[in-house]
């Protein structure tokens, strides 16, 4: 029974470890092209990220730890004063790389609606569409 105890001890504070990942006031103005078009864009460097995809022998959420990891790339191309980021890839092991771009004020305005994308069992895509704010 001395164990339990011991094994919560050592995982919980892993697992504090990404949790309060929010998006900052510089991260908020920061779009996310998820359909890779950044055509017109200047390319401002690339931002690599990474969380917690894994508890001990606890797997996380994929929607989350996708989710986070780009509240984290939003937050670090804000600061390279990129207005725009685009997935380079997959996330893996918990890492992912991320372009960071300066589009101008018309990237605003052709924002298109944020969804969610959430593959099943079978490989099919799910969509959900997310509150803009």
């Amino acid at each position: 029974m001395k164990t339990l105890p011991l094994i919560l001890a050592a995982t919980l504070p892993l697992a504090a470890c990404s949790w309060g990942i929010k998006l900052d006031s510089g991260g908020e103005k920061v779009r996310t092209a998820w359909n890779g078009d950044v055509a017109g864009c200047k390319a401002m460097g690339t931002v690599t990220v990474s969380v917690l995809d894994h508890v001990g022998p606890v797997d996380r959420s994929d929607l989350k730890v996708r989710d986070e990891l780009e509240v984290m790339a939003r937050n670090e191309a804000a600061g390279m004063s990129a207005d725009t980021i685009k997935p380079l890839g997959d996330p893996r092991d918990g890492q992912q790389s991320w372009g960071a771009y300066h589009c101008g004020p018309q990237a605003r305005a052709e924002r298109p609606a944020m969804r969610i994308q959430q593959k099943d069992a079978n490989g099919t895509v799910e969509t959900y569409p997310v509150k803009d704010h």
